[in-house]
């Protein structure tokens, strides 16, 4: 599985981050997942075709005791499998980062 992942996070930065994921909603039935939305902007022809049926779609996020994993397979809401389900794009990828860069800067995490 290809991801993003950050290590090295303190309790109090990883606090923040599960905070900052609840007043967002980024919420999932499991613990310590988390599902990102990918903004339609960034839908491929493919998953632009599919969204009705599949989508939306999103990253999923997972935290662990000192860590945060973006997966770069993005996932699709209504589907486990289908040709939507794709590894990032370019565009989506630097969606994810910067979307992650930007919640560690509003957090006050410096790593």
């Amino acid at each position: 599985m290809r991801s993003y992942y950050i290590e090295e996070l303190n309790q109090q930065d990883m606090e923040k981050i599960k905070k900052s994921f609840k007043e967002k909603k980024l919420d999932n039935p499991l613990d310590n997942l988390y599902w990102l939305p990918l903004p339609q902007k960034f839908y491929t022809s493919e998953q632009k075709e599919h969204l009705s049926s599949c989508g939306p779609y999103y990253f999923p996020l997972e935290l662990g005791k000192n860590w945060l994993k973006a997966e770069l397979l993005i996932r699709a809401s209504n589907k486990i499998r289908c040709q939507c389900i794709t590894y990032a794009t370019p565009e989506q990828r630097e969606y994810l980062v910067q979307w992650i860069n930007q919640l560690l800067a509003e957090n006050q995490i410096f790593i």
